[in-house]
């Protein structure tokens, strides 16, 4: 599949439009319900290749953000063949009651994988967990840039983000 087929498919499988509150709390007349293409395998193994020809030599692990990066990170880790970790939205109350799953070794360096960005809110404090933990995020990259602040909030934060897609991609005028 190359690179139009893709954006033509993702934009078939995950574009709705209405009135919907997205997770910044913006209202929008469109969606993109990221479960409809990242459950789809042709379209979840292309990203994953994609992802994986983001990293660097330096790239030593993938990571994803619950729920939606999840699926994502794993598509990358094997089409990278590197290990990857599942960030929590929040620190679980039983067990070993980390923010992340998988092990995370200090001075890794990580790919962050993102789903849908609008302000960049979910992967910026993604990224504050994989720092804290003593570790480099060494790129950001979503699959779908909605164009509205994530890339401004993300290298504003100080680090480096990259779009498979954006909106205009996708042929989706706000």
């Amino acid at each position: 599949m190359d690179r139009k087929q893709l954006a033509a498919a993702i934009k078939d499988a995950c574009y709705l439009e209405g009135d919907f509150v997205l997770r910044s709390g913006r209202r929008s007349t469109y969606y993109l319900d990221k479960y409809r293409f990242e459950t789809r395998p042709e379209i979840l193994r292309a990203l994953g290749k994609l992802f994986a020809e983001r990293g660097s030599d330096d790239t030593t692990m993938i990571a994803g953000a619950e729920l939606g990066g999840v699926a994502l990170a794993a598509a990358a880790a094997m089409a990278a063949d590197l290990p990857f970790i599942i960030v929590r939205n929040a620190k679980k109350d039983y067990g070993t009651e980390k923010l992340f799953e998988g092990v995370l070794e200090p001075g890794s360096h990580v790919l962050l994988v993102e789903d849908i960005a609008t302000t960049g809110g979910q992967v910026l404090e993604a990224a504050k967990v994989i720092c804290d933990a003593g570790c480099t995020v060494d790129k950001i990259v979503c699959v779908i840039d909605r164009q509205e602040g994530a890339r401004e909030n993300i290298e504003g934060a100080g680090h480096t983000f990259e779009a498979l897609f954006t909106s205009d991609d996708l042929g989706i005028r706000k």
